[in-house]
Order: C-alpha cells, then sequence, then structure tokens
C-alpha cells in the first residue's frame, strides 16, 4: 500500500494489485501579498559593512550596525533617522564609501596586532582590557565598543609567544561554544614573545580608522552593477518597496535611479540640491529626461530638523522624511495632505527663530507640479501642519503620475512575480487555466476586501482572463500560458470643489430629516 505524491508513479502503468495513495496538493495556490513598508537606504557611515545589505528596524539597530548619526552629507543615518519619526521601522541600509576608508587596528605589547573587523572612525573608540582570568595562570580579554556588547574571552592561557597565538584563535574562532568569534576585531600573531600585563588597551593610540565619506559623490551612493555589488545597486533582490541614495541631489543621476526602480519594483525617492529656485528645477529636470512613475522628486527645499544626536538643528533633504511616510502608508494611499514629524522649517519658508515665515504661491505649486516636482510644504489643504503638499512621482501622464499609482503597481507586480511562478512547469490544461483564475481572483477580492481596491458602483474593480480564449493552441503548444488581469485602483481626491450659492435671494429647497440622514 505505497503512499506516494502525485505525479510520482505512472497511474496508467502499474501492475502489482495494490492500494495505492497519491498526496494531492491544493490545487488553488493563495497569494499572500509581499511588504511595503521596506525602505532601501543608501549612504555614508562610520561603522559597518561597505555594499552589503543590513536589516535595520530602529534606531538603536542603526547605531548597532552602522554607528552613530553624522552631521555631514550623504549620511545614512540621518535619512533613517527622519524616516523613523514618520513612522517607519523596516529599513535595509547599504554602506558606501569613497574607497579611502581605513579600518583601525593596535599593536598590543608586540605580540598580536588586532584590526576593527569594519572600516570607519567608529572603530578608532575600540578598546581591549587585559585581567587575571577565572582559572588560574590564566588570563581574561574584554572587547569593548560603546554602544555595543563587551566580547569576553576568558581563561586563555599560555605564556609569551603561545598567549599571543592562544588569544589570537580565541578572538578570530570563538572560545567555547558560548563565546564566538569577535564581531569587533581581528588578531594577527605578531614575533614578540613578550608577557601579557593587566591594563586597558585603546585603538585611539593605534593607527586610527577612518570613514571614506569625504570624497563621496552621488556616484559612489549609485555604485556599481557587477558582483560584488555596491551602492544602490546593493538593493537589487532585497524586497524594497521604497529606496533613497542620501542626499543624492545630482541630477545627472536621477535617470539612472528611476530606471532602478522601474526595473525592481521600488519607488524611488529624488532630490535636487539645496537652495534650488524653480525655475533651474524645471529646466534640469527636463534636461536629466526624468519623467516616468519609477521615481518621485523632491524639489530642492531642504529641511531644518532638530539632530539630537549631534545637539544641532541642521539642513537635511526631504528623502527621508517623505520615503518614511509613504513606507508608514497602505499602498493605495498617497502622500498629500499627510502629517509629517519632525520639521521645524524649510529654506524657503524661513530658517527657524529668524522671525520670518513665508508660504508658496498657488503659483508656484501650479508650476512645480505641472512639471512633476513635488515639495514639502505648510500649510496643507487639511490645515496648519507640514506634509507632501501634491503626492504625485514624476511622470507627466496624469493617469500614472500619483503616489498610489506607482506603489499599488509595484505591490500587485512584486506580489505575483514572487507567487505565481508556482505554476510554471505545470501541463497545461483546463483546470490549469481555471486554478490560475481562481488563485488571481482570490488575490483581488483580498485586497478588494481590505480596502486596497474600491468601487463607487456595483461592478467589481477587476477581471482576470485566463482560458482558451487567449491561450490558444498555436501558443499553447509552444510552451506559453497568459492570465490578462485588469484593475481598477482607486482615485484620490486631490481637487476638492464646493459649490456655494449665497446670497439674501437665494432660494433653499426644504430637506427633509430622512434626506439629510
Amino acid at each position: 500500500m505505497p503512499i506516494v505524491q502525485q505525479g510520482a508513479i505512472n497511474t496508467t502503468a502499474l501492475i502489482v494489485p495494490d492500494l495505492y495513495v497519491q498526496i494531492v496538493p491544493p490545487q488553488i495556490l493563495l497569494l499572500n501579498g509581499v511588504p511595503t513598508d521596506v525602505l532601501g537606504v543608501v549612504g555614508t557611515a562610520s561603522w559597518g559593512p561597505v555594499g552589503e545589505p543590513v536589516v535595520v528596524g530602529n534606531m538603536s539597530d542603526y547605531a548597532s550596525g552602522f554607528g552613530p548619526v553624522m552631521a555631514r552629507k550623504y549620511d545614512m543615518g540621518t535619512q533613517v533617522a527622519t524616516a523613523v519619526q514618520q513612522g517607519a521601522a523596516n529599513f535595509v541600509c547599504i554602506r558606501a564609501t569613497d574607497g579611502t576608508d581605513v579600518a583601525a587596528s593596535l599593536t598590543i605589547l608586540g605580540g598580536v596586532l588586532l584590526t576593527a573587523v569594519y572600516t570607519g572612525s567608529l572603530g578608532n573608540n575600540i578598546s581591549v582590557a587585559f585581567s587575571p582570568g577565572s582559572a588560574a595562570s590564566t588570563w581574561r580579554v574584554t572587547v569593548a565598543l560603546p554602544g555595543q556588547t563587551p566580547e569576553i574571552y576568558d581563561n586563555i592561557a599560555g605564556s609569551g609567544a603561545s598567549f599571543w597565538v592562544n588569544l589570537a584563535n580565541a578572538l578570530n574562532d570563538g572560545n567555547g561554544v558560548l563565546r564566538g568569534p569577535s564581531r569587533l576585531v581581528v588578531a594577527s600573531v605578531l614575533s614578540a614573545s613578550s608577557e601579557p600585563l593587566v591594563g586597558v588597551f585603546s585603538f585611539s593610540s593605534g593607527s586610527p580608522g577612518s570613514d571614506g565619506a569625504n570624497s563621496v559623490t552621488v556616484a559612489s551612493l549609485i555604485g556599481v552593477d557587477t558582483l560584488p555589488r555596491l551602492g544602490m545597486y546593493a538593493l537589487r533582490g532585497q524586497g524594497c518597496a521604497l529606496a533613497l541614495l542620501a542626499d543624492a541631489d545630482d541630477a545627472s543621476q536621477w535617470s539612472v535611479q528611476a530606471g532602478f526602480g522601474l526595473s525592481e519594483s521600488v519607488y524611488m525617492i529624488l532630490t535636487g540640491p539645496a537652495g534650488d529656485s524653480i525655475a533651474d528645477a524645471i529646466t534640469v529636470k527636463a534636461q536629466a529626461g526624468l519623467d516616468n512613475y519609477g521615481a518621485k522628486l523632491m524639489f530642492g527645499d531642504w529641511i531644518y530638523w532638530a539632530d539630537q544626536a549631534n545637539g544641532v538643528t541642521r539642513l537635511v533633504s526631504p528623502q527621508g522624511f517623505v520615503a518614511g511616510r509613504l513606507a508608514n502608508l497602505s499602498p493605495e494611499q498617497s502622500s498629500l495632505n499627510k502629517p509629517l514629524y519632525g520639521v521645524i522649517g524649510t529654506q524657503k519658508s524661513g530658517q527657524p527663530g529668524g522671525g520670518t515665515a513665508t508660504t508658496y504661491a498657488a503659483a508656484d505649486l501650479a508650476t512645480l507640479f505641472g512639471a512633476g516636482i513635488d515639495v514639502i510644504a505648510n500649510p496643507q489643504p487639511g490645515g496648519a501642519f507640514w506634509g507632501v503638499r501634491c503626492g504625485h512621482n514624476s511622470s507627466s501622464n496624469a493617469a500614472i503620475n500619483g503616489d498610489n499609482y506607482t506603489r499599488m503597481t509595484n505591490y500587485i507586480a512584486a506580489t505575483l512575480s514572487h507567487g505565481m511562478g508556482v505554476y510554471v512547469g505545470q501541463l497545461v490544461t483546463a483546470t490549469l487555466f481555471q486554478n490560475i483564475r481562481a488563485t488571481l481572483l482570490s488575490y483581488l477580492n483580498g485586497l478588494l476586501g481590505q480596502g486596497l481596491l474600491g468601487r463607487t458602483g456595483s461592478a467589481l474593480p477587476f477581471a482576470v482572463v485566463c482560458d482558451a480564449t487567449n491561450n490558444p493552441q498555436s501558443r499553447t503548444a509552444l510552451g506559453y500560458v497568459q492570465a490578462d488581469v485588469q484593475i481598477q485602483y482607486q482615485a484620490i481626491n486631490e481637487k476638492f470643489i464646493v459649490n456655494v450659492q449665497g446670497g439674501q435671494t437665494v432660494q433653499v429647497s426644504v430637506q427633509s430629516a430622512s434626506t439629510l440622514n
């Protein structure tokens, strides 16, 4: 009485009389949507791996992985911090450098060379303490870095050269099942046979580490698309719904970012240079050839922000605020008229404490929005608060220029790409067509039930065709199967018109209570 998986045996060629039990998997696949809150951030830092994606959930995670927020242009921590203030809590961070980054190092008593595991100036704060071990005639070595859990290596035996070998082995390979290899330093044995001494040895007295941030350009943040990938291209396949390159205000790289966004279904948040003018912004955007739904260009009216980590009020790009707010919104929503937090002021609105405050004229906003450029401004249609004033991407096509179009399209496409591949390799039959259609309809009905899709009438806002009408035998014989899906997104109320007729000669029709209710 064999038990087999369906398709494992040829049921038309059985010889032995027996009971054959086939396990038949569910025929209709249920799709679960991909996350839409993952924000990719590329920028400089004072610690951490270069070009390697690191998942971060909050500022504590960021400090542990990349060090503190740095008060400088292209700083990754600044963008993460401003996005966190908007409610974002799911980041993929990529550290970029100019190639001159160096790891801090320290030689201890001529016996061992310790090098920080990552490049960057934060490594200059590493300290190594020597003290008597728990067992007789052994040593305890503690490697510490502020903000990280100290690493304790106990009962390191030996004297002279043998001690340094044992220490290096403990740091590089671990010291027992509970103390793995160091995540702060790498050890190299030197030729000296000196004895260890009780004391604290600081990396600040050794060869200093450097961040490799002084000569970073936007091209450094873009990176390379060959293995190992660096910069923006290291975000490939990371499942990001949104991404930004910190302070990347070089217009010559905007189209490159937008192209990456289209290829990866990632909504790229771009920025113009600080202190830009409206006329220049429009001219530069046109010259850059930026006109597609894959990117959102923010006007170069940079934001005054209280950097509590450094105790200063700084001028920062609007990218983190916008990306963080979108990451904290469902994909059918627009950034228009949604409050932003942590904004003290902007360049166009006057420096904080300066006693001046200006607002954008309607003509200014119309000029910007007509060119596909968005801006952070105050007031908003809903009141006197800071927010994104338009909610558009960089496309000039009114049918696809909303935040909601980009995010819903990317979300649906990524979900289908992630889940529908299970049907590849199956036999082309009427049952396959039925299963594909049922899967797609189930997913779309789920979107409708949860409010990501909506309708103003009785008709469903979607349709799926996958049958013989769009899969003729001439196509299926070549291995093709096609599903045609139409989905109507919900529109965004951008221009709300209230018609008011007033005057002492106006005739008001009487409304009954039932009508009012």
